[in-house]
């Protein structure tokens, strides 16, 4: 297993700054995953623990071993990229087996290697393929074994999903999941999919412009967001964010006449954060008046969207309950579910 630990980073392109300055530790054994929108900085990061790049200053640390200069083929780290990048023209078996030909390991060796490997990943039927042949999950399995066959310290993972559809997503999330755990090596995973990053991760870096604007459990991301970016990042609808504040204990929102309900923040002007999921919708329910403007159907649940006065909403309708445009329902929540950001730092309220 392999602790990683990322001093003052610094890496600009061109002379504009990719990442200004950036601490990070990444637990050892853990599978981390770094979240985050296009442009923030999160491949970067990967190539430069790889070797790929090198930071303008700043230091890589790796088991204790300064790496920030070493090469990329001496740090026996292995990196899974987005479009497999196999080698078209050899089988499976012959893609697995490359690493261990390239390290000089003997016959005996590169054939029990492949064929545990192939036997780990449910490949041992594909081994005579070649990369053409297979689906996106297929090739993608492939990848991972020929990553993982050299038993390298930490595996890096670069959006390596993103080129499969939505039912091969979600099998794959699971495989790459239960094969760290069953490995017990560290991996760092990159994504800008937030599914991906909740239901994968020991640990979540949400990062935006090289910054890293919240780290902790994805159950820490979600319920406690540290500022109202990563609250808006994490959660799908987004998170609603409203303008109001508190005066003797009364919460009130921007454009409504009358409070919403009692709370114990300090009186101050606040943005207010409240999921969807905790605006429940009903036509008998005490709380605020809602004109319904859109309604989503996801399944299982029904989301609707509207306005708080002038201040637009997304509510969540009860299951089996039908709801029509134009109509105006009732929405409550209770003062648990409330996120307080201060309104010029946009950092939680405590």
């Amino acid at each position: 297993m392999s602790r990683v630990e990322l001093k003052d980073i610094v890496k600009s392109f061109a002379g504009n700054p990719v990442i200004p300055c950036l601490n990070l530790e990444i637990e050892s054994g853990k599978l981390t995953v770094l979240l985050g929108p296009s442009g923030c900085g999160k491949s970067t990061l990967l190539r430069l623990i790889a070797g790929l790049e090198y930071p303008d200053a700043g230091k890589i640390i790796l088991d204790g071993e300064d790496i920030t200069t070493l090469e990329s083929r001496r740090r026996n780290i292995a990196m899974v990229f987005q479009n497999y990048a196999l080698y078209p023209h050899l089988t499976v078996r012959e893609n697995l087996a490359f690493p261990l030909q390239v390290a000089k390991a003997d016959k005996v060796r590169i054939d029990r290697e492949v064929a545990a490997t192939a036997e780990l990943l449910g490949l041992s039927s594909m081994l005579a393929r070649y990369p053409k042949t297979l689906s996106g999950g297929e090739r993608q399995r492939t990848a991972v074994g020929r990553a993982i066959i050299r038993n390298p310290r930490l595996f890096l993972l670069d959006e390596p999903l993103s080129n499969l559809d939505f039912q091969l997503r979600n099998q794959m999330r699971g495989e790459i999941k239960s094969l760290q755990r069953r490995l017990g090596k560290t991996m760092i995973y990159v994504t800008h999919d937030q599914t991906e990053a909740m239901t994968m991760a020991d640990t979540l870096v949400v990062l935006e412009k090289g910054k890293i604007m919240q780290q902790g459990t994805p159950d820490e991301v979600y319920h406690r967001p540290a500022n109202v970016f990563t609250a808006r990042f994490i959660g799908s609808p987004p998170i609603n964010i409203l303008r109001g504040s508190v005066r003797r204990g009364e919460l009130r929102l921007e454009s409504l006449s009358s409070p919403i309900c009692h709370v114990t923040m300090p009186d101050d002007d606040y943005l207010i954060g409240i999921r969807p999921d905790d605006l429940i919708a009903s036509p008998e329910s005490a709380g605020v008046s809602m004109t319904i403007e859109r309604v989503e159907f996801h399944g299982a649940t029904t989301y609707l969207y509207g306005r708080f006065g002038e201040q637009a909403i997304v509510a969540h309708g009860p299951d089996r309950r039908r709801f029509e445009v134009g109509e105006t329902i009732r929405v409550a929540f209770t003062p648990e579910a409330v996120h307080f950001f201060h309104h010029e730092t946009l950092q939680r309220c405590e």
